[in-house]
């Protein structure tokens, strides 16, 4: 087929990626710190730019990542949903070409250092690797302004030494995996929630619970397939937390196999594993509330 229609350009944004802002609280001698990595978006009326190379409706990323900086100290970064609401907002209000901004936010963590016992007022370890995240989209000016924020942690890592199996699977003539009864299960769990509403709840709490409820569905489901702990897990977070409106799950099975011990004439009872890192299984699952709002633009990059 030969295509001779008009070329348009029908999608556009820009932004400042990754800008890794570091706060400190010192209104004390005990300081606190706030560690995040913060990338904005901005749609809008930008089409002059990308065709005719007319840059007037256009704010400098090299602005977009001041803001970002600005923000951090007023009003602040208390929690980072709060934290990237105020920034998304700001780019709408005051950016007349701006349509929608999106606010990206990874807060990685700290630990009070110990001495003799006691926390060390300014010193702390990096916790990790685990990542909570935040993405915040707000859309419109005035009484047309809409907002969506999801919640989510990344690169949690977790294992079990049994309680899983993999068997009675679907085989044709490629198979050669035997099916097994007890496994180590392992998985660094990707996870995004949705907020089906904004405010009167405590982000921190939240998040909280959701990491703790994820770690006990792990834990505690016997496993036929990392399918369905995946789905016991979604579903246990939306029992347990009204405030949202749908979980995304995303695992790589990091696979354990049993090392060949025999050859050496060494009993190997599942105490001896290889840990592949690839290739892996790739599995994910997405649940929502059957009277869920609609997504909008909140899962649009």
């Amino acid at each position: 087929m030969v295509m001779s229609g008009p070329i348009v350009l029908t999608d556009n944004r820009y932004g400042k990626s990754e800008n890794r802002v570091v706060r400190f609280y010192k209104e004390n001698a005990r300081h606190e710190i706030r560690d995040v990595n913060v990338s904005t978006t901005l749609r809008g009326d930008f089409a002059a730019a990308y065709i005719e190379g007319d840059q007037r409706h256009v704010l400098p990323t090299d602005t977009q990542k001041h803001t970002a900086f600005v923000y951090a100290k007023k009003p602040g970064l208390d929690t980072v949903e709060d934290y990237a609401i105020a920034l998304a907002t700001h780019f709408v209000d005051t950016v007349e070409p701006v349509s929608s901004a999106r606010i990206d936010v990874d807060s990685y963590g700290w630990q009070r250092v110990s001495v003799d016992g006691r926390e060390h007022d300014h010193t702390w370890v990096r916790q990790g690797p685990e990542v909570r995240t935040a993405a915040v989209t707000v859309a419109g000016k005035g009484d047309a302004r809409q907002t969506w924020v999801i919640g989510g942690i990344k690169d949690l890592v977790l294992l079990k030494s049994t309680g899983s199996e993999f068997a009675d699977f679907l085989t044709d003539e490629y198979t050669t995996l035997a099916p097994t009864h007890d496994r180590v299960l392992a998985t660094s769990l990707i996870v995004q929630w949705r907020f089906a509403e904004i405010g009167g709840f405590d982000w921190d709490e939240v998040y909280d619970g959701i990491r703790a409820t994820l770690l006990e569905l792990f834990a505690t489901t016997y496993s036929k397939a990392l399918q369905q702990t995946l789905y016991a897990m979604g579903n246990a977070v939306l029992e347990r937390f009204p405030v949202l409106a749908e979980i995304r799950l995303s695992a790589p099975n990091k696979h354990h196999f049993e090392y060949d011990l025999a050859q050496f004439g060494i009993e190997n009872k599942g105490e001896v594993c290889w840990a592949a890192d690839r290739p892996y299984g790739s599995i994910h699952a997405t649940l929502q509330r059957a009277d869920a709002p609609e997504a909008g633009l909140a899962w649009v990059p």
